[in-house]
């Protein structure tokens, strides 16, 4: 039981380094830019708040929450990769797949296998579970970009069609949602947050 205890408080303490990692998107008051945690949490709780336009008899709301919560602890050791970042992402698998193997077997064998599981499962999107947490996680940073008048859209020399493509697992997972995504795009290229 001691040896048990003692893996999962080192577990909880070397994922607190996630409320270090910087992500590009900026809180909506624009005074600072977000944390992988503030992430996670912001992403958990609109997945909770926004379950109702997805299909409930196919997805598994607490199963989400927990994805929410685990889909980017390996950034610790990964780090954060922008995703409109051509280069950045060619070596993410390679990046992430180390930082899961080392960060997961800090827990007991089974936490460690059924996080690690979640995780695998968020970054295939090729159950409804992970296809919703998937629309969610791009969903949080879009709303983020679009009331910080396009801030990471504008650094990042991001296009619409680049948008659209990142957001279209909005429009398979929660189809109720699409006319939104697209109203906002089309709000942002006509306040010059994006070009097209």
């Amino acid at each position: 039981m001691r040896e048990r205890l003692e893996k999962q408080i080192h577990f909880l303490a070397e994922v607190d380094k996630m409320k270090n990692i910087l992500r590009q998107t900026l809180l909506i008051d624009k005074s600072r830019r977000e944390n992988d945690a503030e992430h996670s949490w912001h992403f958990a709780l609109m997945a909770m708040i926004l379950y109702e336009y997805t299909d409930q008899t196919k997805v598994n709301l607490d199963r989400v929450l927990k994805m929410a919560l685990v889909h980017d602890l390996i950034e610790i050791y990964a780090g954060d990769t922008f995703a409109y970042d051509d280069i950045g992402n060619e070596s993410k698998k390679e990046r992430e797949d180390a930082a899961a193997e080392q960060l997961f077997a800090l827990l007991p064998e089974d936490q460690g296998t059924e996080l690690r599981s979640l995780w695998e499962e968020f970054d295939k999107m090729e159950t409804s579970d992970s296809r919703y947490a998937a629309a969610i996680d791009r969903l949080q940073p879009f709303i983020n970009n679009y009331f910080t008048e396009g801030h990471t859209w504008k650094l990042g020399h991001v296009t619409s069609d680049k948008v659209y493509k990142r957001m279209d697992m909005v429009r398979q997972s929660t189809p109720d949602l699409w006319e939104f995504v697209v109203d906002v795009i089309n709000d942002s290229i006509a306040k010059g947050y994006l070009t097209r």
